[in-house]
């Protein structure tokens, strides 16, 4: 699933290539939109909010989208071969004259009203790659249930916005946290003060990349390496099922490195 680093960097190259110009043709695909056209409005900016996409436009209209799982936007050239997917998963298409930005696979895409992105945002904990960041704030909302485990915790948009499977998994193990230590028994500032410092460097990496090696099979500890020798000291990464049901989410570990995981959950 996309993070708050990959959100925010369709978001930067969306906003140059689209801000301050007219949108010539839209076409929604979705049946809610299907009638909706936006042409001769202008694009005012394209802004992150943790993992959701708003893109603002004249007439105080915001187009809101989530990446979800496997969604994302592509940028083309008039007359350039669109490369994002089959036909059938193109959800939005925007033209300007220089442009043409095609969405793939947004499971999210509606409109709202620009005074109303509360609606769909609102809920949102502080967002770690915002440049107004409220620590305080992010460590408080953690901090607020002290029986929660970490993962569960850190995974919450409603506490701090942008972390998703990769920073939960890695973020635990540069601490040396099993999954599901409590809240209560975690540094809190320090988890989120590394979640934002990661992120941010991989503002620049263009990858997401946690050991410090920006190289294919080396950019994690822990994060998709499941039966893989743990690079610190050896030991068999495991992997299990981490939340309340229907929420759940795979988690990645070093039991060595990371002690104190409960015996008896299911684990390969």
């Amino acid at each position: 699933m996309p993070e708050g680093d990959t959100v925010w960097r369709a978001c930067k190259r969306l906003h140059q290539a689209l801000s301050g110009q007219e949108l010539t043709a839209t076409d929604f695909r979705v049946p809610t939109l299907a009638t909706t056209d936006l042409s001769g409005r202008t694009m005012l900016e394209v802004i992150a909010r943790g993992k959701h996409l708003l893109m603002r436009v004249s007439g105080g209209v915001t187009i809101h989208s989530h990446f979800r799982m496997d969604g994302t936007w592509h940028l083309y050239r008039p007359g350039e071969r669109w490369h994002g997917g089959p036909d059938h998963q193109i959800r939005a298409v925007l033209e300007t004259a220089a442009w043409k930005a095609v969405g793939y696979r947004l499971p999210v895409l509606e409109l709202v009203a620009t005074d109303a992105e509360d609606t769909v945002v609102g809920h949102l904990g502080p967002d770690l790659l915002s440049p107004s960041f409220d620590r305080d704030q992010a460590i408080a909302n953690l901090e607020a249930d002290p029986a929660r485990t970490i993962s569960e915790a850190l995974l919450d948009q409603r506490n701090l916005a942008g972390i998703g499977n990769f920073y939960r998994s890695e973020v635990c193990f540069l601490l040396g946290l099993d999954p599901w230590r409590p809240v209560s028994d975690v540094d809190i500032p320090a988890a989120v003060d590394l979640s934002r410092r990661l992120m941010k460097a991989n503002l620049r990496n263009g990858t997401q990349v946690s050991t410090g090696i920006d190289r294919p099979g080396q950019r994690s500890w822990v994060h998709e390496r499941a039966g893989k020798q743990c690079r610190r000291c050896g030991t068999t990464i495991r992997t299990a099922s981490i939340g309340e049901p229907t929420r759940e989410r795979v988690s990645y570990w070093c039991p060595v490195c990371q002690p104190g995981a409960p015996d008896g959950e299911p684990a390969n």
